[in-house]
């Protein structure tokens, strides 16, 4: 019986490596991995990152896919066939899955197969509702307990932590009043191999990660930031996402920098391609001499040698443009769009000359207010309690030193000081940040992560924790480092203490035998107009 004591005591060596097992479930995997090989054979490293949806929400089923190649979880750290997703079983066709979330009315609403590809209205995945949606009771105190047991009471609307001027998803509904479906909460929803089966084919052919973290507890804006800037500085809220653009070019200024200075500084090339907006353009504001539409990224098929920078960072386009189709998979866009779309990314790279040293990324920025199981992990930043000194709502930079570099002095903070003091009733923009309130030491929610490229280790998941700054890690390693050893303990260059301790992904690579070198790329199904739920209707 599980869980039943033993009859004889165990071993002391059976005692050992039953706790090191232990202890590396409790830690989420955090020991180190290293690729074999050469990192320096990577010439070209590709970011493609959608909106909105965790890893339970995509590939919480993967392990359970018929004749598929991972298994279900508890998984070992040496295990990379198994995958942690959903705990399912089959009843002939059917997939019936337990992880539950308690309703408003006391009920319980249980994981289900969504055939809602237009999900709508925009799930809460602002600062104060994700960490409600993460630790119902006591938000503030996420990171000494996530039981993650929030989702479909915060999308039902039966909490208070609604601050005023948040855009980050306003849940779905008022609290129930009637019966509802068990389909109803698109929260606890799930997509299989059936809605979604290039990216199921690609993570079922190349690399994955089911340790692969948001970097913020909350929304969009904080979290792309984390992947440029190593920080978000002390914004909470994508109400700030648009940077003050005065003095010309305008963009924010994080006092430690973003990625894109470390590779001007040094000498090395980036583009950021994109169709309605640059992500770049919030640090860069309106200055687009590294920016190029989508179009000139296509066209690298052609030339009879690889034509892409040393760093590529390919945006879909946000819905911003009313003339092009939303393809960023935000709700409530059709994900099927957001897959067509990142499909044409990996086979222009599949079919160029930069197919043989490249390295594409596929990610989610945040979870977008989806159910995922696994709790949010401590982030590794030498334990600090932020990654450059700057707490939540107390934004600081360079736009007007030295007032700006003050807590609070930012540019453009008020909205997140709102969303701060939502779950912290002791903030103050400018004094000392309570220590009991949520801040920047903890991970977000799990999202996707797929890893494609010939060096990819093939049908591999990685149970190592990471988050958006390995991004950055990985190409400060290859790319500013003067060598292979360029790992925390040796100083990388890097931005700031989030990035210098985060995990580079690399065990998720062979760069001696590229493994994966002819492995055929899925294929993706166009997107129709009539999508199951598609397109949305309030």
């Amino acid at each position: 019986m599980l869980g039943a004591a033993p009859k004889t005591p165990m071993p002391p060596t059976v005692r050992g490596a039953a706790l090191i097992f232990c202890l590396a479930l409790l830690g989420g995997y955090a020991g180190a991995a290293h690729a074999k090989g050469n990192l320096h054979r990577v010439n070209h490293i590709i970011i493609v990152m959608q909106e909105n949806h965790s890893f339970d929400n995509y590939f919480g089923v993967l392990p359970h896919v018929p004749s598929g190649p991972y298994h279900a979880g508890p998984c070992r750290p040496s295990d990379h066939t198994c995958v942690d997703g959903l705990a399912c079983s089959r009843s002939g066709a059917a997939l019936l899955c337990t992880n539950s979330n308690q309703d408003d009315d006391g009920s319980t609403v249980v994981s289900f197969h969504s055939r809602n590809y237009c999900p709508g209205p925009d799930l809460r995945h602002d600062w104060p509702g994700s960490h409600q949606e993460a630790n119902f009771s006591t938000p503030a105190s996420t990171a000494l307990a996530s039981p993650n047991d929030g989702f479909v009471r915060v999308n039902d609307g039966a909490t208070l932590l609604v601050p005023p001027l948040v855009p980050d998803g306003v849940g779905q509904h008022s609290p129930d009043s009637a019966a509802e479906s068990p389909t109803d909460d698109d929260t606890m929803g799930y997509y299989n191999e059936t809605d979604l089966p290039f990216y199921y084919g690609l993570a079922q052919t190349f690399a994955i990660s089911d340790r692969y973290f948001s970097s913020v507890i909350g929304p969009t804006f904080p979290n792309r930031s984390y992947a440029l800037a190593a920080t978000s500085f002390g914004h909470v809220t994508t109400a700030e996402i648009f940077p003050p653009l005065a003095p010309p070019p305008g963009g924010y200024r994080p006092i430690t920098g973003t990625i894109m200075d470390l590779l001007d500084d040094n000498g090395v090339s980036w583009t950021n391609y994109f169709a309605d907006l640059p992500t770049t353009a919030i640090f860069r504001g309106l200055d687009f001499s590294h920016a190029l539409p989508l179009t000139a990224f296509f066209s690298i098929a052609g030339p009879p040698t690889c034509t892409l920078p040393a760093v590529s960072f390919v945006d879909p386009a946000f819905g911003t443009n009313p003339d092009l189709v939303e393809f960023d998979e935000h709700p409530p866009s059709d994900i099927r769009n957001g897959q067509f779309f990142v499909s044409q990314v990996v086979n222009a790279v599949r079919s160029s000359p930069c197919w043989q040293d490249s390295i594409i990324f596929i990610t989610w920025d945040e979870h977008g207010g989806f159910y995922d199981h696994v709790p949010p992990p401590k982030a590794r930043q030498g334990g600090a309690p932020s990654p450059d000194g700057i707490s939540p709502g107390q934004c600081a930079d360079l736009s007007n030193p030295p007032t700006s570099q003050e807590p609070g002095g930012g540019a453009q903070c008020f909205v997140s000081q709102i969303d701060a003091a939502s779950i912290c009733p002791d903030f103050t923009s400018t004094g000392p940040y309570p220590a009991g309130c949520a801040t920047f030491d903890q991970l977000g929610f799990r999202v996707p992560f797929i890893a494609v490229s010939p060096f990819s280790r093939p049908h591999y998941v990685s149970h190592q924790v990471a988050d958006h700054t390995s991004l950055l890690a990985l190409i400060e390693k290859r790319f500013l480092s003067l060598d292979n050893s360029g790992d925390e303990d040796t100083g990388r260059p890097h931005l700031t203490a989030r990035d210098l301790h985060a995990a580079t992904l690399e065990d998720m690579f062979d760069f001696n035998a590229a493994p994966s070198l002819h492995s055929a790329v899925p294929v993706a199904p166009a997107p129709l107009p009539n999508d199951p739920g598609c397109p949305f209707t309030p």
